[in-house]
């Protein structure tokens, strides 16, 4: 059986160039322009690509049908927003009428596509009410394609785009099965609106951002709610902005704590690509629950 790919088997540069593609920096001829110095031995620039990019089946975890969780989608109304957001709710099934800890649930900059839907039902099998919004409602939702995702996500109205995150909140904690805290989790763009998020919500129980954009300092006074940050060692865009910020929220007195883990890329979390980094991941999920249940369970 061949190995899973993983960080190791591409060249640092062609990993930047990766991540400014996924990021939109840079379009698809532009990357297999670049990527081509890199091909080698019968190795295209497409076929670099296709390597990268992410392969959901092998990353899945939990089955949709798993019969352990019970799964609903939703439409959220954001009269602010886009007019409502559409999003999917993970719960164990075991639950009955027990008040479940809250967790919004906040994809990368493609929408809800399958790996942000496994990541919710992990959360529901660890014991919490888990909803993920799909940012792309208003354009028909995930597409099914991750180019067409990242297309489409470049046309939202991004004001209406947090709106619509920020109602996704408020419907979740005021839930009748709710136990009155929220938290929220997310990467990358996911973790960006997680520390947003955090400095709009004062009922913010706990926040989690996996190497998201940091907002600018004066904001961390904002932030009433505990945050367990992780971060990439290699990663320059997202960590440049990331010490004035730690410094901002220190002198707000803002409990938080980050945990940087060595060797590892931007999106080491994501299990469906070969940016993955299975004992990083591991250890920051662990710690992502057990924040989780630290905060959100009712003393």
């Amino acid at each position: 059986m061949t190995r899973p790919l993983t960080s190791q088997d591409f060249d640092q540069e062609l990993l930047i160039l990766f991540d400014a593609y996924v990021h939109g920096d840079l379009d698809r001829r532009g990357f297999l322009q670049k990527a081509q110095r890199f091909a080698k031995a019968g190795v295209t620039a497409a076929g670099l690509l296709a390597s990268l990019s992410p392969n959901f089946a092998a990353g899945q975890q939990i089955r949709p049908d798993d019969p352990r969780l019970k799964i609903e989608w939703f439409s959220v109304p954001s009269p602010a927003g886009s007019g409502s957001i559409r999003g999917y709710l993970a719960r164990p099934a075991s639950a009955g009428t027990t008040r479940l800890p809250p967790v919004l649930v906040i994809h990368e900059n493609r929408g809800l596509n399958p790996h942000i839907e496994d990541i919710t039902r992990r959360l529901a099998l660890d014991g919490f009410m888990a909803f993920a919004p799909d940012a792309l409602t208003p354009v028909g939702g995930y597409p099914g394609d991750e180019d067409k995702a990242r297309a489409a996500f470049a046309t939202l109205d991004q004001a209406k785009t947090r709106e619509d995150f920020l109602a996704s909140a408020g419907w979740l904690h005021a839930r009748a099965d709710a136990n009155g805290k929220l938290g929220a989790v997310g990467f990358c763009y996911g973790g960006g609106v997680v520390h947003w998020l955090s400095t709009r919500l004062p009922n913010l129980s706990a926040g989690v951002p996996f190497y998201g954009n940091s907002p600018a300092p004066e904001e961390a006074a904002k932030v009433k709610a505990p945050l367990l940050v992780h971060l990439a060692a290699v990663d320059e865009r997202i960590n440049a902005a990331w010490p004035a910020y730690e410094a901002a929220l220190k002198a707000a007195g803002v409990k938080h704590t980050m945990h940087q883990y060595a060797g590892t890329q931007h999106g080491f979390n994501n299990d469906t690509t070969p940016r993955y980094d299975a004992a990083a991941a591991k250890q920051a999920w662990d710690r992502t629950i057990a924040f989780f249940k630290e905060n959100l369970t009712p003393t």
